[in-house]
Parts: structure tokens; C-alpha cells; sequence
């Protein structure tokens, strides 16, 4: 059995043993094994809400033999109040939370896909509300990168590296990230709502060649911020004076 065949199984035994419990009412797959079941590969998990009645989300998450009964656990944690990530004995990895109907109403999550659901189940209850997104201005997340870079480099000269590499190689090319449609039409593959650095080197690659040089590391960090900084200077207006105290940074290494 291909690792497809595998986690489609286990999400469907998952669901019969939601079923066996008697309070159950439904399980989304979400991600790969919901609605994007075409993109599963060897690294894919299993990411899904179990629905229950009111009154019995907290018997789900303290006793996991509902989640066990496919299979043995080796490993759970709860990772929020509403639920785990678990490894099963056989290497099959996921992240879950359980949910009474009311609460989905007042989460954030993406499309999914029914696995089961009890008879005269409420579907619509399954569709996300809709998104209360801001999305930031190009000027925003401009002056973020650069002021992440100046901060950073600050950081670095005090000998805070680790700081520094979180400014520079981690917030800096974050919001290179968020700026990428601005100079390169994406692919349209899989787009996350949740997380702009999901699969980016597909959807922007020729934004992502540069990544190498964005983030070169803890020891590199005067280098990767030249690098961003130059990349910004060749796609913006870069304001003068920013630009050249952060050179000045640079230099003075």
C-alpha cells in the first residue's frame, strides 16, 4: 500500500472508530487529505477536525482511544486546548482537533472534506466563515524589510546573533515572501491561506532562486542582509536613508 492508500486508510478508520464511540458527528480532512488529496506524497500527514456532540469535546481529549483504535500510539502531545499531534507506531504522523458544532463557527480554517458523518448531519457547518484578513500595503511590508534588516544588523554588532539571524533570515525574508506577487506571477499550485512559505519554491520560483542568498546562515548574516537589500533595490524605491545605515552596517564589519 502507496503512502496515498495508507493515510486515506487510516483517516477512514479514524472516522469509524469516531462513529464507534457514539458521540461523535463528523470528521473533516483538511490539507492534503482533504480537498487536495493530488498533492500527498511521502512526507504528507493527516491533518483533521473531529466534530462532536455538545457537551463531549473534553472526553475526546483526555482519553485518545478513538484515535488509538486504528492503530498504537508512540507519541502525543497537546499542542492547544482543542487538540494533539500524535505519531502512530507505524510512522504515520498527525495533527488533529476536536471541536463541538457551535465552535466552528468562531475559528479560522480551510476547506475540507467530509470522511464521515453521521446521518442528518448539518454540512453547512463545515464550510470556513468568512476570513477577516488585512492585507498589509506594499509600503508596509517594504519598510518592514528593511527596518528588519537595520534592526538586525544592529543586533548582530551588539553580539546577539541568534536575534540577528531572526531579523534578517527569518522576518526580512518573510516579508519577501508577502511582496513576491508584487514581482512574479505565482503557479497556481495549492495556494495556503495560513502560511505564504508553503510551497513557494513551486509557486515562485524564480523568486525563490534567490533564498540561497537570503538566508545564508548564523555566521552570514552581513551577507544575507547585502543580499536582501539588494534584491529590494532592484523590484522598489528604496528610501536613501534607510538604505545607507544599513550598508553602514554592513561596513562596518
Amino acid at each position: 500500500m502507496d503512502r496515498k492508500q495508507r493515510l486515506l486508510s487510516r483517516l477512514d478508520a479514524i472516522g469509524q472508530s469516531l462513529k464507534a464511540s457514539g458521540q461523535a458527528l463528523a470528521l473533516l480532512g483538511l490539507g492534503s487529505v482533504g480537498t487536495e488529496t493530488d498533492r500527498i506524497d511521502a512526507y504528507s500527514d493527516l491533518d483533521f477536525f473531529a466534530i462532536v456532540q455538545a457537551g463531549t469535546k473534553q472526553r475526546f481529549l483526555d482519553n485518545l482511544d478513538w484515535l488509538s483504535a486504528p492503530n498504537p500510539i508512540a507519541y502525543a502531545f497537546p499542542n492547544t486546548v482543542d487538540g494533539y499531534k500524535a505519531l502512530y507506531e507505524d510512522g504515520i504522523f498527525c495533527e488533529f482537533a476536536v471541536f463541538e458544532p457551535q465552535e466552528l463557527t468562531s475559528i479560522p480554517f480551510a476547506n475540507g472534506r467530509i470522511v464521515w458523518k453521521t446521518e442528518g448531519f448539518d454540512e453547512t457547518i463545515t464550510t470556513p466563515p468568512p476570513r477577516q484578513h488585512h492585507e498589509h500595503s506594499v509600503d508596509w511590508l517594504l519598510g518592514e524589510a528593511l527596518t528588519n534588516l537595520y534592526v538586525g544588523l544592529g543586533r548582530f554588532h551588539r553580539g546577539e546573533k541568534l536575534s540577528a539571524t531572526f531579523f534578517i533570515q527569518n522576518y526580512a525574508v518573510g516579508r519577501i515572501v508577502d511582496l513576491a506577487k508584487q514581482f512574479e506571477t505565482a503557479r497556481p499550485f495549492y495556494a495556503d491561506q495560513f502560511g505564504g512559505e508553503r510551497r513557494f519554491e513551486v509557486r515562485y520560483p524564480d523568486t525563490a532562486k534567490h533564498l540561497p542568498s537570503f538566508m545564508q546562515g548564523y555566521d552570514r548574516n552581513i551577507e544575507s542582509a547585502r543580499a536582501l537589500l539588494s534584491f529590494l533595490e532592484q523590484h522598489f524605491t528604496v528610501n536613501a536613508a534607510i538604505r545607507e545605515a544599513i550598508l553602514t552596517l554592513c561596513e562596518s564589519h
